[in-house]
């Protein structure tokens, strides 16, 4: 968790974007949201599973509070979808 802190806290210097997979801290992490927070790009949580087919505790996610797009349940295929959204978001 501290180390995914760190990179976010270093994408505000050098990122246009945040493109997050935070996997089980998705539904434990304030930390990550609170990093998250001070970032001021677009950020696009991607999860490889529908969340919303497994236990109801990961139907919560923290980082969804900060995200502005959430792909979930494509598979790897979801970190295309989000390079492309995140390079329309970038375009606007």
């Amino acid at each position: 968790e501290g180390e995914i802190v760190e990179q976010v806290h270093a994408a505000r210097e050098s990122s246009a974007g945040i493109i997050i997979n935070p996997a089980a801290y998705t539904h434990t992490s304030v930390a990550i949201l609170d990093a998250l927070n001070t970032f001021e790009g677009p950020v696009i949580e991607v999860h490889i599973s529908n969340v919303h087919k497994r236990e109801s505790f990961r139907h919560h996610s923290y980082v969804s509070f900060r995200a502005d797009a959430v792909i979930a349940g494509c598979g790897v295929e979801g970190y295309a979808l989000a390079m492309r959204r995140m390079a329309s978001l970038l375009a606007d």
